[in-house]
């Protein structure tokens, strides 16, 4: 693939003069589930995803991609309001477990579905929801017209039961039964609903389990009826967790086949003549955990260093954005959101602004990319990215070499990700000047949104841990 000019200009799509397609594009956005930075092939890994080797190849493929979050609920809110997440008290916990009447996406919250739908478009979503539970929320409350998937954060492949060991399948609203692999189900459901035509632009939200455990391949039926036996029978928070199963084969398979569900998409979209027009997006809700390959980043899901929130982010649309490129410009979640709004001909209400940076002109008209900073807060961290450096507040305790000795934060810790993508050399005192400027923009982003109780379990409490003595006799 060609890397971007030296101006960050995407080259233009067509030959000078090229006139715009002027109709509104199609919209696939495809979001695996704890997918690791380093777990597609186009990224380096062993792993064979050909039909997302050849998206990238025919599109963008970003190398300082991130989710908005390192939870899984928390991006997905930040995906479909396009603000930061703890806008929403839902965001605050992490990831989202809480069944209750003030936990979820407000149905009269501006979203990326219910501006689309008022723009003309037909919306659907197929998969994992995890904003919210009924009987108070549903994708179809914020824009939606089409669900099919399951509303908690982890769903059995086979079983189709939550985290809970209930059972976790939706048509729209209502519970239903199927049998299959759910990565086959929902990429079938897909490929026929892209395959009808239906009387204007389409936006859909494709949401894989895939690879987030249980640890279960196409053949693995067995594992699935195991698990479910388990329900009641053990003292872990959820037989789903899966402790005691995966490999990195296994992992491969679940990544495999979800890169086969693609394909069968892709190619219902190419059959029906819309690939053309059609922005297809692909990424992850967060960075990978037990499995995934990271690599050279540290850190994984739901920590604020680059492997809990760096995720695989490929963008393709064939009309505007010429395809072979690589890109290392950073963009987050919420600049997609912004983008696809945009993109789609319409905006946000006034009094609910995005809190991302529309790319289409620099994407499409060849305008300079948008330098802006990218901002990131769980209970016992923040980030701000600009341009190289990235400010990391930590308020958890660390360690000074290998796990020893350990001390108390807060932290101020300045990394220049250009150079140092493992985030181990601390330059903030060779720039404290820039280390204070980046963390006071963090601090006043931070001062916007809504609080973290003192009593939330990710809230660092100081060590009371003391060096080992001597008593007397």
């Amino acid at each position: 693939m060609a890397t971007t000019g030296p101006t960050g200009r995407p080259p233009p799509a067509g030959p000078p003069g090229t006139p715009r397609r002027t109709e509104p594009p199609d919209i696939l956005f495809i979001l695996a589930d704890d997918l690791g930075w380093g777990d597609l092939g186009c990224y380096g890994s062993s792993i064979r995803t050909p039909n997302l080797d050849r998206l990238a190849g025919e599109g963008m493929l970003f190398r300082h991609g991130y989710a908005c979050s390192p939870w899984c609920s928390s991006t997905r809110i930040g995906l479909y309001t396009g603000r930061y997440p703890t806008r929403l008290p839902a965001a605050l916990e992490e990831p989202l477990t809480t069944h209750a009447q003030h936990n979820g996406i407000p149905a009269d919250h501006q979203t990326l579905p219910s501006l689309l739908l008022a723009a003309g478009y037909r919306t659907a979503m197929f998969g994992k929801w995890h904003c919210g539970w009924l009987p108070w929320y549903s994708p179809l409350r914020i824009g939606f017209q089409t669900f099919f998937g399951n509303l908690d954060g982890a769903i059995d492949y086979f079983e189709h039961v939550n985290t809970i060991g209930e059972a976790d399948l939706y048509e729209g609203e209502t519970s239903v039964e199927q049998t299959g692999y759910y990565t086959s189900l929902i990429s079938e459901r897909v490929a026929d609903f892209v395959a009808q035509d239906h009387g204007g632009p389409c936006y859909v939200q494709l949401n894989y389990t895939a690879p987030h455990w249980p640890w279960e391949g196409p053949g693995d039926r067995e594992v699935g009826a195991e698990i479910r036996r388990r329900f009641g029978q053990e003292a872990e928070a959820t037989p789903l967790i899966h402790r005691d199963g995966g490999s990195l084969a296994k992992y491969a398979e679940l990544v495999e086949a979800m890169d086969a569900g693609i394909g069968t998409v892709l190619t219902a979209l190419a059959n029906a003549g819309r690939a053309d027009n059609t922005i297809v997006v692909f990424t992850s809700d967060n960075g990978g955990e037990r499995w995934s390959r990271n690599w050279p980043l540290v850190g994984e899901k739901g920590d604020l260093t680059e492997g809990g929130i760096r995720v695989p982010l490929i963008l393709r649309w064939p009309a505007a954005v010429a395809g072979g490129q690589v890109v290392d410009h950073p963009i987050d979640t919420l600049d997609l959101t912004a983008t696809l709004v945009d993109a789609a001909g319409t905006a946000p209400d006034e009094r609910c602004p995005l809190d991302g940076v529309n790319l289409r002109p620099w994407l499409v008209d060849g305008a300079d990319f948008p330098e802006h900073d990218l901002f990131w807060r769980t209970s016992n961290q923040g980030a701000l990215r600009r341009g190289r450096f990235k400010y990391l507040f930590d308020r958890r305790e660390r360690s000074v070499l290998g796990n020893w000795p350990r001390r108390d934060g807060p932290f101020h810790l300045l990394y220049d990700l250009a150079a140092d993508g493992r985030e181990q050399a601390d330059i903030a005192d060779r720039h404290p000047r820039l280390t204070e400027e980046l963390g006071a923009t963090w601090a006043r982003i931070d001062a916007e949104l809504l609080s973290y109780p003192p009593s939330h379990p990710g809230v660092p409490e100081p060590s009371t841990a003391r060096p080992a003595s001597s008593e007397p006799d």
